[in-house]
């Protein structure tokens, strides 16, 4: 599944690819919230390819996929992976997809 491409070709296009488990609430949840919003905020500017895992395994394990729904971000660069049922796929337009989880600060002592 695809958009339909943009006039624009100075527009950054978003090509992503989501790994689901077939038709599991969570797969369904995550089509449902990933095609709306990229209708919301990219519409024109990418490319969305839906991977079911159960149907083509070989891809799965060739991404390295280890849960689903993932998500990846493979334009614009860096790649980038999300996991979840993409509730919060905001995170999406993010330079780094930055999701926070990954943050580690290191405080000083007194």
């Amino acid at each position: 599944m695809s958009s339909t491409p943009d006039s624009d070709n100075t527009a950054e296009r978003y090509l992503l690819t989501l790994f689901v488990a077939g038709t599991t609430p969570n797969s369904v949840r995550a089509i449902h919230n990933t095609q709306r919003f990229c209708e919301a905020h990219l519409a024109g500017r990418y490319e969305l390819r839906i991977i079911d895992i159960y149907q083509q395994p070989e891809l799965a394990k060739s991404e390295q996929i280890i849960a689903a729904p993932t998500l990846i971000r493979r334009q614009p660069l860096p790649l980038r992976r999300l996991i979840g049922d993409m509730t919060n796929a905001s995170r999406l337009l993010l330079p780094t997809f930055d999701t926070g989880a990954l943050t580690v600060e290191s405080r000083e002592q007194d």
